[in-house]
């Protein structure tokens, strides 16, 4: 028989009742990026329809504003243990929403750790949902005794590939997904696992590598929690507050402004930070200027910008301008990587501008998007407490395997 518990009740369990005794340092997690379908056309499509998503979603209410990584081609997963003795469970990665949950494919465990509230909780993705009740549980990340916290455990759901979803984004995107505490916010994991003592100090980074490996084998990366790894990023890790213009500030929104050589192609405004993107994407106009600036075409059959080698060659560094930081995208960093060129339904000899349009003009609240690309270039750290993100270089910010 398992306890229905208030849940303020079991949110002071996840710190009183948690073994871990010793602060660490960090926990640190493999992902592993998978590809979900065989058609090349559906990378571009699916990025552009989670992009859309997030817009749209925008002007719908509170509740929609958390969009999966699951809607993507590419997704990112790592294994998290949930019980005792734990169920692992493969969870897609995601920084676009704030609901931890299990269920789908694979049911959720009861163990002696479970607690069934009395909340439901429900997330529509627009491509993908689930509805189930809120418990709590104990998560194990690895070898590492972790925290307990609140999960969603689906009774319904749809348009899932993997378990469920491990959700990184800021705690206020889970405001309005209990159905019966609408105004309810969960604490972030990064959170929980600071006030069980499992690591030093609420932050989650993300660090991926340039794609290297071609065709069907996967590439990875590495999931934070706690003191950033100095072996995962060069120099230092440099902060930007979380920026205040909506809807950007609903995500890892920051404010920057972005020039190619000399040129500003996007004044300093607003945009997110999102690993469920696959490409960068500009402003309309941002991304006109862009085009004509490197003499791109618009390449009907992939969707992307396209450019002849001689052009390549003549490629100038496109530069975020972060607070006072400039991080530098090489002329490699901006092409999309030519071993996955049939991911795009692209020619094998052809190369592509890994940079597309919002479809949108600059002033829209959101005017940039920095996807998967630009976190295979920079660490990024998300510390959801003092409402910041940090960057830092990484051994493969001047890669050239693109």
């Amino acid at each position: 028989m398992f306890s229905t518990v208030p849940l303020l009740t079991l949110l002071a369990l996840s710190v009183t009742g948690s073994p871990v005794e010793v602060r660490n340092s960090r926990i640190t997690l493999p992902i592993t990026r998978k590809l979900k379908f065989s058609n090349g056309t559906n990378q571009v499509q699916h990025d552009e329809a989670r992009v859309v998503a997030f817009r749209d979603n925008s002007t719908h209410g509170r509740r929609a504003n958390n969009i999966p990584l699951e809607n993507e081609k590419w997704m990112y997963i790592t294994s998290v243990g949930i019980g005792r003795p734990p169920t692992f469970y493969e969870l897609v990665v995601d920084t676009g929403s704030a609901v931890t949950w299990v269920g789908a494919h694979k049911m959720y465990q009861k163990t002696a750790s479970s607690f069934e509230t009395s909340l439901v909780v429900a997330v529509d993705y627009q491509f993908a949902w689930f509805a189930g009740f809120l418990f709590t549980d104990f998560l194990i990340f690895g070898n590492t005794l972790a925290a307990t916290m609140p999960i969603g455990v689906a009774s319904e759901y749809d348009g899932m590939a993997y378990n469920g979803i491990l959700g990184i984004g800021p705690a206020r995107l889970s405001v309005g997904t209990v159905k019966n505490a609408m105004e309810m916010e969960l604490e972030s994991i990064a959170q929980h696992l600071f006030e069980a003592g499992s690591i030093s100090q609420p932050l989650v980074g993300i660090f991926f590598q340039p794609s290297s490996k071609g065709r069907e084998k996967p590439d990875g990366g590495i999931l934070n929690f706690g003191d950033p790894n100095p072996a995962l990023y060069t120099g230092n890790i440099v902060y930007t507050p979380v920026t205040t213009t909506y809807p950007a500030s609903m995500y890892w929104g920051i404010e920057q402004r972005i020039t190619y050589g000399t040129m500003e192609i996007l004044p300093t405004a607003s945009g997110v930070v999102d690993s469920g993107c696959t490409f960068n994407y500009l402003a309309s106009d941002a991304y006109e200027n862009y085009r004509v600036a490197t003499g791109a075409k618009f390449n009907a059959r992939t969707k992307l910008l396209s450019i002849t080698p001689e052009q390549y060659g003549a490629l100038d560094d496109l530069k975020f301008h972060i607070g006072n930081q400039i991080y530098s995208f090489t002329r490699n960093a901006q092409i999309w990587p030519r071993k996955l060129n049939y991911k795009v339904n692209g020619l094998e000899s052809g190369i592509y501008l890994a940079v597309k349009s919002l479809s949108t003009p600059v002033g829209r609240g959101e005017d940039f998007r920095l996807g998967y690309v630009f976190l295979q270039r920079f660490y990024a750290s998300f510390d959801n407490a003092r409402s910041q993100v940090g960057f830092a270089g990484t051994p493969f910010t001047d890669a050239t395997t693109n």
